[in-house]
């Protein structure tokens, strides 16, 4: 399937606020996650809590051992909603 991406101000923001090696490591796997956000090697996932929360599937994509994008699919398009360490499940 294409996908198209649409990132919220959210997800910038907290992007920006990564280490630059968090950086790196995120746009290593975007290589990935552009092709496929549900590619095997991105251990891609959905979050119970948040899914029920919103009211729709919320999904997170592991980028390194503690940080995560959190992720929604409309239609063809995935919108990435944040990115960060394990506490954006609890959100």
């Amino acid at each position: 399937m294409n996908y198209h991406f649409k990132p919220t101000q959210g997800f910038w923001e907290s992007f920006y606020a990564l280490s630059p090696s968090q950086k790196e490591s995120t746009r290593r796997a975007w290589r990935i996650f552009k092709e496929n956000p549900f590619d095997p090697r991105l251990r891609s996932h959905k979050i119970p809590r948040l899914s029920a929360r919103y009211g729709r599937t919320i999904y997170a994509a592991e980028i390194e051992a503690d940080l995560r994008v959190v992720f929604s699919l409309e239609a063809d398009t995935v919108v990435t909603t944040d990115i960060g360490s394990h506490e954006l499940y609890r959100g």
